[in-house]
């Protein structure tokens, strides 16, 4: 059975062993697969950081996108074993491998230590002659740069203590994981759905400011570009913390205009700004340039294809945020 270290101190040559083995392999049509090797594991927890594998089931596994089915492919094993192995991986099933789930809470919440481990994978496979067709650089970080949780704002401390506390306590007195063990998993897998949110997000507004336009991509501007929550994450339920309906694209200071209540969007989708931001922006021609119309659009600003906010969010924003 592999240790803690076998996933977190993983060498190259370690992994090049274990994909030789995996080469090996030949696919199991039916009964027990074999057990997962820490390679393995490790490429299904990067994939967490890109594919919620709640949104897919026992009879919609094969629907999964990539980098699942190249996954699938390389490990001999069916989309559907790939996406348990994900849901192991953040606790959500109560029978994952203890060092499995405790080395994925570990490395969410160290992306340069994650980073390190990840292109060790790559290099090893490689190594090996399995090439970017089959198993893609998915990341994006073989060539350098680190990974960087997307929308980590709205989680503070505080509001993660607040939101898991009675969770926390509960799980360590029925589980074998200790308080703190409990929490490092429950909050690592917070950290990640608020990742995919806001990927989620990001992209279906376009990568643009849904408010004035603005798309840093062009010029590399990455942290000129945030996704929240237009209802707060600390009031959703879990349900509403995933929903892409929950989320827009803003800039950093229409971004924060929102969030405390200068700003907000009714369901026609047109933006309004509170009184006192109003009377800001004919008084101070800086505000005016930040604030008044242009930059700021009199509708948000959404690619055609996008899916709109939810009027139940909008409306929530409207009656306990905004500041009229």
């Amino acid at each position: 059975m592999a240790e803690l270290a076998d996933y977190l101190d993983l060498t190259v040559g370690q992994a090049r062993q274990q994909f030789r083995e995996l080469k090996r392999r030949s696919p199991v049509s039916s009964g027990r697969q074999a057990v997962f090797l820490p390679v393995e594991t490790l490429l299904c927890l990067a994939v967490s950081f890109q594919i919620n594998h709640r949104r897919f089931g026992g009879s919609t596994a094969h629907l999964a996108p990539e980098p699942i089915p190249s996954l699938a492919r390389l490990f001999s094993r069916p989309n559907s074993s790939i996406l348990a192995k994900m849901a192991n991986l953040d606790g959500s099933r109560s029978h994952g491998g203890k060092h499995d789930i405790l080395a994925g809470a570990i490395l969410r919440d160290e992306p340069a230590h994650f980073t390190h481990v990840y292109r060790t994978l790559l290099t090893a496979a490689r190594s090996e002659g399995i090439g970017p067709d089959r198993l893609p650089d998915f990341l994006g970080l073989e060539q350098g740069g680190e990974f960087d949780l997307l929308g980590q704002d709205e989680l503070s401390p505080s509001t993660l203590e607040n939101a898991f506390k009675d969770q926390i306590a509960k799980a360590a007195a029925t589980t074998t994981w200790t308080e703190q063990e409990t929490e490092r998993i429950l909050l690592a897998a917070a950290r990640v759905g608020q990742h995919l949110f806001a990927q989620n997000v990001l992209a279906n507004c376009g990568g643009r400011c849904v408010f004035c336009g603005l798309n840093p991509n062009p010029f590399g501007g990455k942290r000129m570009l945030v996704a929240g929550h237009i209802k707060p994450w600390k009031d959703s339920t879990s349900t509403e913390r995933m929903d892409l309906r929950n989320g827009l694209a803003a800039c950093p200071s229409h971004d924060v205009a929102f969030d405390t209540g200068l700003l907000t969007v009714d369901a026609a989708l047109q933006v309004h700004v509170s009184g006192a931001l109003a009377d800001a922006v004919r008084k101070d021609p800086l505000t005016q340039q930040y604030y008044g119309r242009p930059p700021l659009r009199d509708t948000i600003m959404l690619p055609d294809q996008a899916q709109l906010p939810g009027r139940k969010y909008l409306d929530w924003h409207q009656a306990n945020i905004f500041a009229a």
